[in-house]
């Protein structure tokens, strides 16, 4: 459960980069400087951050990357603010590349490990504007509350349609998920598929209507079971956006 942003610095700068990263116990402002390549697949850069204390400490490394399929460009780094190591991107919309502009947004990157679903309780509601939809997921040992918000980085058939968010203890957006639009091909339903980084773990869910909500703006939420029906490449979350 992570968000964030990233600002590419003038040549003079003695980071190439800063920015803030965001989760739902720290808020930390960060730094990438250039290091020396030792080999190709060497860190391009050091990720720092000032400590408690006003001490300077490294917290991680990046490199520069390019997306598979997009060619687009993007920054990928492993960071430990002392809650263990985590993967993030740091991705620009289509807009931010049309102007060349130095902003990047830092997404988490979802691993392909799912945990089961089990029990799961939530609901899924449409808003009227911006189409985007609010709603929680919940079980006996956690309860999520998010927004789904329309996925600007969407580029190619694959990418996520949404971003599901929370917010931090600062109130910060913080994405711990994605989600597309389906069409189930035994009953012509329309539904959504959710990819959710929970407390527990990464879950996968569906967002369906019944019989009484068909129609309307609800939708409920529902354990995942594989009828191969699921979005082309779901299962790879958050990394499609890069």
């Amino acid at each position: 459960m992570f968000a964030g942003t990233l600002t590419r610095n003038v040549e003079t700068a003695a980071a190439q980069y800063t920015g803030m990263i965001h989760g739902t116990r720290f808020d930390v402002a960060i730094q990438l400087e250039a290091r020396a390549k030792m080999s190709e697949r060497s860190p391009d850069f050091d990720v720092t951050a000032v400590n408690k204390s006003g001490r300077k400490v490294r917290i991680g490394t990046a490199w520069n990357e390019t997306g598979n399929t997009s060619g687009n460009p993007y920054i990928s780094m492993q960071i430990d603010v002392g809650l263990g190591p985590f993967r993030v991107n740091a991705v620009q919309t289509k807009e931010a590349r049309a102007t060349q502009s130095g902003e990047f947004e830092i997404i988490p990157l979802v691993s392909n490990g799912l945990m089961k679903s089990g029990s799961i309780s939530g609901e899924l509601t449409a808003m009227d504007a911006d189409n985007a939809f609010t709603g929680y997921i919940a079980n006996m040992m956690f309860d999520l509350e998010f927004t789904l918000i329309e996925n600007s980085y969407k580029s190619e058939e694959t990418h996520p349609d949404y971003r599901i968010e929370v917010s931090s203890p600062r109130g910060k957006p913080i994405r711990v998920g994605s989600a597309w639009m389906a069409k189930s091909s035994r009953t012509g339903n329309d539904y959504l598929s959710l990819l959710i980084n929970t407390p527990d773990g990464d879950l996968r869910v569906n967002a369906v209507q019944n019989e009484e909500q068909r129609g309307g703006q609800t939708f409920s939420i529902i354990p995942f079971i594989d009828s191969g029906e699921q979005p082309q490449d779901a299962g790879a979350g958050l990394s499609l956006v890069a």
